[in-house]
C-alpha cells in the first residue's frame, strides 16, 4: 500500500491513466482516414493519450513502492493561491484574446503569466522588470515558431496580428 504523505500521488497516477483511457476513448470516434504522410487525425489523440497512461502507470508503480520518498516535505506555510490564479488568467486571457491579438502575442501572454504563476506558487521571486522581461521573451521565442510552422508550412490558419502570416 502507498505509504503515509502518497495517497496523493496514488491519486494523480489514477486520475492520468483514467484521463487516458477518456482520451483513448475519444479517439476512437475520430475517422481513422490516412491523410498526408500516412497519418490520420486520430493519430495525435492516441500518442497523448498513450503518454497519459504509460506516465500515469510509472507514476502509479512509485507511489505503491513508495519511490518517492526522495521528495522534500512540502510547506504548509506556502499558499498555492496567487500561483493559481496567475495560470488560470493567463490560459484565460489567451482564449479570450487569441482572435484579437493573435496567436503569438497571446500566447506569449499566457506563457508569462504561467511562468509568474509557478514562480509565486514555488515561493521564489518573481518581480522585477528583468524577470517579466525573460519570461515575455521566452514565451515569443516558443509561440513564433510554432505559429510560423503551423501557417507556412502546414497551411493551418492560427489567428494572427495581420494578414500577412508573420505576426
Amino acid at each position: 500500500m502507498a505509504e503515509r504523505g502518497h495517497a496523493s500521488h496514488l491519486v494523480v497516477a489514477c486520475a492520468l491513466i483514467l484521463l487516458g483511457i477518456a482520451l483513448a476513448a475519444g479517439a476512437l470516434s475520430i475517422p481513422g482516414e490516412a491523410g498526408y504522410g500516412g497519418v490520420g487525425p486520430s493519430f495525435l489523440p492516441w500518442v497523448v493519450a498513450t503518454a497519459l497512461v504509460v506516465c500515469g502507470a510509472f507514476m502509479l508503480r512509485e507511489a505503491l513502492t513508495g519511490g518517492l520518498r526522495q521528495l522534500e516535505e512540502p510547506d504548509t506555510r506556502a499558499t498555492l493561491w496567487p500561483g493559481a490564479v496567475l495560470i488560470s488568467a493567463g490560459l484565460l486571457a489567451n482564449a479570450a484574446l487569441i482572435t484579437t491579438i493573435g496567436f503569438i502575442a497571446s500566447c506569449t501572454l499566457c506563457y508569462a503569466l504561467a511562468v509568474q504563476g509557478l514562480r509565486r506558487a514555488q515561493g521564489t521571486p518573481a518581480a522585477g522588470v528583468r524577470v517579466l522581461a525573460s519570461d515575455v521573451l521566452g514565451g515569443m521565442v516558443l509561440s513564433a515558431p510554432v505559429y510560423w510552422i503551423f501557417t507556412k508550412f502546414l497551411g493551418i490558419n492560427l489567428p494572427g496580428l495581420t494578414n500577412t502570416g508573420w505576426l
